[in-house]
């Protein structure tokens, strides 16, 4: 699976992913430290990647395209350590199939994953 990791991401949950197969780049190795969430979303969706992020303007931006990817993974609830990170991610990987994680915006905060599917209305 292929991850665009937003600024509020740790860059050490990328090597996390990795480990574990997966295609990841975070938006500060990617030349995007300055981007706007919405070229973001441009650069997620030209690389089918999944977008990881904290901040909450991605589901609003994708609510208002009507857009159908990219899929959004989106911590809410406060600062998460890395181990917390690490472990939420790990439960959304195992919950959610790769089809519908690409295609939904997923909620997540240290009790529960919401799943929402795109595009949003």
């Amino acid at each position: 699976m292929k991850f665009l990791l937003d600024m509020p991401v740790s860059p050490a949950i990328c090597a996390w992913l990795v480990e574990r197969g997966h295609d990841v780049v975070h938006a500060a190795e990617s030349g995007l430290t300055t981007a706007s969430d919405q070229e973001l979303l441009d650069r997620a969706v030209s690389e089918d990647r999944v977008v990881v992020t904290a901040d909450t303007d991605f589901p609003q931006l994708l609510a208002l395209s009507r857009d159908t990817t990219p899929g959004v993974i989106l911590f809410r609830g406060g600062d998460y350590s890395r181990e917390e990170m690490v472990e939420l991610l790990a439960r959304v990987l195992d919950t959610v199939p790769e089809q519908a994680l690409v295609q939904s915006v997923c909620v997540v905060d240290r009790h529960r994953i919401r799943r929402r599917r795109l595009p949003l209305t």
